[in-house]
């Protein structure tokens, strides 16, 4: 990977020194990153790691649905198998968290893809697959998600299986019968016979590297019981089967919610290295959708961030601590929910900060039947609706810092940061030079000075959990700005938006944040400062 240095050739003009286009450095962090590694997996403390050698292993992963009536993973009469992958690939994501339904294996074994789509009536989608996967028509339908797998193996992609629900069709809802233990479609037997299944099935097949419980528990029947006992069952089934997968469970309340293991850890210590939680989160997520529009941002983001680590986040740290993979977020990519459009910001400061596994939601562009309507647009997904092309490039390239590595479990090397930030009221200086960021006065682009110990304009501080400030010639606060009116998106400073807690104008643009890393050049390092922009 290149040093961060070398990224920052791109980011001044060696002639005037100005600063050029800050984005660049989010966006080339990950152009360059590697997913090497060695299998199989396990944890240690809060850290995916590899078993061989105990490096860490990051989860970036999209989601890909194949948990519905067809049980077939969609886009499959869109694009060859092929294709879809590479996409993938080149996107930048190193693993598929894929969807399953319980009853593929434990009711229709048997079922192949063309009787599948016939019997839901799909001709024009089976049409399709002819067209573009002709050989997967005579194969089971398991089979069939086999190979699916088998080609994202050939491309270094991992695969998390996830056990959606049992009955194949749309998730999620309290009542829908699939929620928790004991509902029509959620008998314990026939589930872990499902799981036991499942991993036996995939054991010769090292790049599938983990199966989840069950998504979203959910509806009345609710259980902390209930739900430390089949837990407990599932995962014991799992490991049994296939002792290299790691096991990945999911709280309560649509899978946000794990307070109450506070009181009581799961207590699973001859796998303990094989636990994984998951975690779900949107915009609409506890009906918190028109905070975003009502309320000041900063405020709400604070808040979601409180939350989330009241509910899930203590399980990254003391003596039990483990991974905690975000399995499911993501928004609008039409870029018409403005409730979606804010939250992604936020979400993803959160995520930079914890540097946490996750799964966006989703890769899918369209479906062939979802909800009684076929071909039904995804507008989440990472795909067109054809499956041939990003659906918002911009969109993609705000997942580009995420899938970055930023901390590492254990390393050899040392070296020293890039840049150097002391806290409020420091400058913020270039390791190797007596070089330093500055400005002159709002409206003007940040540039480099040497003038950098009495100068004023040199110091920075966080003006909120989100905003750089620092004063200008006369003294008037002013913020770190990422201005796309410029031809080359310029990082200006104006003045600050949203300090005083009561406004609701976006201060999105003024959101910057120091990021410190201990991952250069897969070197553990003196914890290098990045700056960057959401």
């Amino acid at each position: 990977m290149y040093e961060l240095h070398q990224f920052f050739l791109l980011l001044f003009d060696t002639t005037n020194k100005k600063m050029a286009k800050l984005a660049t450095i989010f966006i080339f962090l990950c152009t360059f990153a590697t997913f090497s590694h060695c299998l199989p997996l396990s944890t240690s403390s809060r850290w995916i790691i590899d078993d061989e050698n105990g490096q860490r292993v990051k989860l970036a992963c999209v989601n890909w649905a194949a948990h519905l009536q067809t049980m077939l993973p969609e886009g499959l009469d869109q694009q060859p198998i092929n294709n879809i992958v590479k996409q993938i690939s080149l996107m930048g994501f190193n693993c598929v968290r894929l969807t399953w339904a319980a009853y593929m294996f434990t009711r229709n074994s048997n079922l192949t893809v063309a009787q599948s789509f016939a019997n839901n009536g799909l001709h024009d989608a089976l049409s399709g697959i002819a067209q573009k996967n002709p050989q997967l028509l005579g194969l089971t339908v398991f089979k069939a998600q086999r190979a699916v797998i088998d080609e994202m193996g050939r491309h270094g992609i991992m695969s998390v299986l996830d056990n959606h629900l049992s009955r194949p069709m749309w998730c999620c809802g309290n009542h829908d019968g699939n929620g928790f233990w004991g509902d029509e479609d959620f008998q314990p037997k026939e589930w872990l016979k499902g799981l036991d299944i499942v991993a036996k099935k995939y054991k010769d097949l090292p790049m599938v590297i983990g199966i989840s419980l069950r998504n979203e528990l959910r509806g009345p029947l609710q259980n902390q019981s209930v739900w430390y006992k089949n837990v407990k069952k599932g995962a014991k089934t799992i490991h049994k089967a296939n002792p290299n997968l790691l096991i990945i469970i999911s709280g309560l309340n649509y899978d946000i919610d794990f307070t109450f293991l506070k009181r009581k850890p799961l207590n699973l210590l001859n796998m303990r290295n094989k636990i994984v939680y998951e975690i779900h989160h949107y915009a609409f997520t506890e009906g918190q959708a028109n905070w975003f529009l009502t309320q000041p941002l900063n405020k709400v983001c604070d808040t979601i961030k409180k939350e989330i680590m009241n509910k899930s986040g203590f399980l990254l740290k003391g003596k039990n601590a483990a991974p905690l993979f975000v399995s499911e977020f993501g928004a609008d990519q039409k870029g018409m929910n403005p409730s979606g459009n804010l939250f992604m910001g936020c979400f993803i400061t959160f995520l930079v900060g914890l540097d946490l596994d996750w799964a966006v939601w989703a890769l899918q562009g369209n479906y062939y039947t979802r909800q009684g309507k076929t071909g039904m647009d995804e507008p989440f997904g990472m795909l067109n609706n054809t499956w041939s092309s990003l659906r918002s490039p911009q969109y993609h390239a705000k997942l580009q810092l995420i899938q970055q590595k930023l901390q590492v479990h254990a390393s050899s090397c040392i070296g020293a940061s890039r840049w150097i930030y002391h806290g409020d009221s420091t400058s913020i200086r270039l390791t190797g030079t007596s070089s330093c960021l500055t400005t002159s006065r709002e409206g003007m682009p940040l540039t480099l000075s040497k003038d950098c110990n009495n100068n004023e304009k040199s110091r920075w501080k966080l003006a909120s959990n989100y905003q750089l400030s620092n004063l200008d010639e006369n003294g008037k606060e002013l913020c770190l700005d990422f201005d796309t009116n410029y031809s080359s998106n310029k990082v200006l400073v104006r003045k600050c938006v949203g300090l005083d807690g009561k406004s609701i104008d976006n201060p999105q643009s003024q959101w910057f944040k120091l990021v410190s890393t201990n991952v250069y050049q897969n070197c553990t390092l003196a914890c290098p400062t990045i700056v960057v922009h959401y």
